[in-house]
C-alpha cells in the first residue's frame, strides 16, 4: 500500500536538500529521497574540494613568487599532502548523517534509495511506494559527460571524482577538457608540481567565454610550464601499466600517468520513469517553464533542467519552486543575469551574454575592454596581475547586456557588473559613478570609458 505524504523530492543534492527543506520548515509532509549523499556533487566531490585545492595551488603560487623562493620545486611535495588535509578539513563540515539529521528534524522523511515514478504522484523506493498529494520534485542532477573517444570506455581515466581524491602530486596528468573543471584541475596540479598537459579540441580554452579570455589563460597555463593543446580533437586512448595514450587527430600522440576527462556533465534522466508523468524519457534535459514546472505535478530543480550546471542556479531554482509548491507570490525564473565563475588564476567571472551571444540574437553591440595590468590595482599587483575587463552593450538601449571580469578577484569585481546586467542599469550611469582607489573594480571605469570611444 502507498504511503502519503504531500510532496516527494527525488534527489537531495542542492537544488532537492533546499526545496525540501524549505517545505518542511513551512510544515508540509514531504518525503525526500538520496541515493548518494545528502548534499549531492558539490559539498564532497565538487565545488568545496576543489576550490580548496586551487586555494592550496594559489598560496603555492604566491610563495614561488618572493624572492628566495621563486623556482624552488621541493615545496611542491611537501605542499600536496597538505591540498589533501584541508580539502578534508572542507569536506568534514558536510557530513552526510548530519544532513540528514536536519532535514528529519524539521520534520521531513528521509529515505535511502534510488527512486522512480510509476503514475501520477506516486513514487516506487526500493520495494516501497508513495503517493504525494501536491507533486513530486526532481531533482537528480548531473553526471560526467564523456566524449566519442575510441578506447575510452576501456581504460580507467579519472573524473573529477578521481581527481579532488588525489592524496599527492602526480609526475603527469593528461586533462582532456578545456571548460572550467579541465581549467582549475589543470592549473592546480600543475602548481603542486605534476607536468600537465590539457587538450582542448575546439581552437580556444574556455570556449564558453570571451575569446580575450580563451588567450589569456593560454598564455597564464603555458608560463606556469603546462603543455596547452587547443583545436586538438582526441580519436583514441589506451592505457598500459602505469602510462595513458592518448592519440589525437592527425596522429600525434601525448602520454601522461593519468588521464582526466572534463568534458562537461549532463542531466540524469534515466530510470526515472518520466513516461509515467507524460515526459520524455529520452530526453537530453527536463523542460520546465518559468516556475520550474515539468508536467502538471512535477517540478524540476538543478542540473536536471540542463539550463545552466551551477549550484546557485540549484538553489535558485530551489527557492522559486519551493515558493511555487506552497502558492506563495514570486517572480518566475530569470537567467539574463546568470552569473558563472573559473577558479583558475586569475579568475573568470562572467554574466549575461558574451559579444558573439548578443550579435547572434540581433542585437546592435558595443564593447568595452581594460587590461588589468594596465588600471592602478593592476600595476601596484604587479606578478600576477594578469586579467581584463569586458562589458557588452546593448548600443539601441544603453544598457549591459554581459560582462566579464578576469583577475585576482575576477569572481568578486563580478558582483556588481551582474547587478548592472540585472537591474539594467544605463552605461551612462554607470560612467558617473565613484569607484575606489586603489580596488580592482576600478578597471570597470577604464572599460566604460573604452565603451564610449566605440
Amino acid at each position: 500500500m502507498a504511503e502519503d505524504t504531500d510532496v516527494v523530492v527525488i534527489g537531495m543534492g542542492v537544488g532537492g536538500e533546499h526545496v525540501a527543506g524549505r517545505l518542511a520548515d513551512a510544515g508540509v509532509d514531504v518525503v525526500g529521497v538520496e541515493a548518494e549523499l545528502v548534499g549531492g556533487e558539490c559539498p564532497y566531490w565538487a565545488c568545496i574540494p576543489s576550490k580548496m585545492m586551487v586555494r592550496a595551488g594559489n598560496l603555492l603560487a604566491e610563495a614561488r613568487r618572493v624572492p628566495g623562493v621563486a623556482g624552488r620545486s621541493e615545496v611542491a611535495p611537501d605542499f600536496a599532502p597538505v591540498a589533501a588535509r584541508i580539502r578534508d578539513e572542507a569536506t568534514s563540515d558536510w557530513d552526510d548523517q548530519a544532513a540528514v539529521d536536519r532535514f528529519t528534524g524539521k520534520g521531513g522523511t528521509f529515505v535511502r534509495g534510488r527512486a522512480r515514478l510509476t503514475g501520477p504522484g506516486r513514487v516506487a523506493v526500493d520495494g516501497r511506494e508513495f503517493a504525494a498529494r501536491r507533486g513530486v520534485v526532481l531533482a537528480t542532477g548531473s553526471r560526467p559527460s564523456t566524449p566519442p573517444v575510441t578506447g575510452l570506455d576501456a581504460v580507467p581515466y579519472w573524473t573529477n571524482r578521481d581527481a579532488v581524491a588525489a592524496e599527492e602530486a602526480l609526475g603527469s596528468l593528461l586533462v582532456l577538457g578545456g571548460g572550467a573543471v579541465g581549467l582549475e584541475l589543470a592549473q592546480a596540479f600543475a602548481r603542486f608540481g605534476t607536468r600537465v598537459t590539457l587538450v582542448e579540441a575546439v581552437d580556444r580554452l574556455a570556449p564558453a567565454e570571451e575569446p580575450e579570455i580563451g588567450g589569456l589563460l593560454a598564455g597564464v597555463l603555458g608560463a606556469e610550464g603546462v603543455v596547452v593543446r587547443t583545436g586538438a580533437k582526441a580519436t583514441g586512448v589506451r592505457h598500459s601499466g602505469d602510462v595513458f595514450r592518448l592519440t589525437l587527430e592527425g596522429g600525434e600522440e601525448v602520454t601522461a600517468e593519468r588521464l582526466l576527462v572534463a568534458t562537461g556533465r549532463r542531466p540524469v534522466l534515466s530510470g526515472l520513469g518520466l513516461e509515467h508523468a507524460g515526459l520524455d524519457p529520452d530526453a537530453r534535459a527536463l523542460e520546465v517553464d518559468g516556475r520550474l514546472r515539468a508536467a502538471p505535478g512535477v517540478w524540476g530543480v538543478g542540473d536536471v533542467t540542463g539550463l545552466a550546471l551551477f549550484t546557485h542556479v540549484a538553489m535558485y531554482q530551489g527557492e522559486i519552486a519551493a515558493r511555487d509548491l506552497l502558492g506563495e507570490p514570486g517572480p518566475e525564473a530569470d537567467y539574463r543575469a546568470l552569473p558563472r565563475v573559473t577558479f583558475t588564476d586569475p579568475e573568470i567571472g562572467s554574466v549575461g551574454l558574451t559579444e558573439q551571444d548578443a550579435r547572434e540574437r540581433g542585437l546592435r553591440v558595443r564593447t568595452g575592454l581594460a587590461e588589468l595590468p594596465s588600471s592602478a590595482r593592476g600595476w601596484i599587483h604587479k606578478t600576477g596581475n594578469e586579467g581584463l575587463v569586458k562589458l557588452v552593450e546593448d548600443a539601441d538601449r544603453g544598457v549591459l547586456v554581459g560582462a566579464t571580469s578576469a583577475g585576482p578577484a575576477g569572481g568578486e569585481v563580478l558582483y556588481g557588473l551582474q547587478v548592472a546586467v540585472q537591474a539594467e542599469v544605463p552605461t551612462e550611469r554607470l560612467r558617473q559613478m565613484m569607484y575606489s582607489y586603489p580596488a580592482f573594480h576600478r578597471a570597470v571605469e577604464d572599460a566604460l570609458a573604452d565603451l564610449a570611444r566605440g
